[in-house]
């Protein structure tokens, strides 16, 4: 996979060490958001900082890989419908890869997996969103 990667971590002195974002422009108009580690409160402007980023940079197909994560909360999930909010009007979507099956019932149970559509692996989602 080529492209353009960005990475943010998390600011120091706050306890989600193992937090890490990467943006990777995988083709015109498609961009993988990869998550490492919690995504909670503390790390909810870092992933939507980088979800921004991508979408200013014209991505309009979001893989948003949850596949490295180790915990979601209602912040990340708040983050991930705001950039639904940003693309669904201009013809864009989000879409999630998720192995971990207690992060899949979080989406489950919010009723989020009729917003996003889930994966089980990267390349799925990626030949979903139109780049495979």
């Amino acid at each position: 996979m080529g492209g353009d990667t960005d990475r943010m971590e998390a600011p120091d002195g706050v306890d989600d060490a193992a937090f890490d974002v990467e943006v990777i422009d995988l083709s015109d108009g498609l961009s993988v958001i990869e998550v490492h580690g919690q995504a909670d409160l503390h790390t909810a402007s870092d992933l939507r900082s980088a979800l921004s980023s991508a979408i200013d940079r014209g991505a309009m197909r979001l893989v948003v890989d949850l596949s490295q994560a180790t915990f979601i909360d209602s912040m990340t999930l708040g983050v991930l419908l705001g950039a639904v909010k940003r693309l669904r009007p201009a013809g864009g979507a989000v879409s999630v890869v998720c192995r971990d099956p207690h992060i899949r019932r979080i989406f489950e149970i919010t009723l989020l997996d009729r917003i996003f559509t889930l994966y089980p692996d990267r390349q799925s989602a990626v030949d979903g969103a139109g780049g495979g």
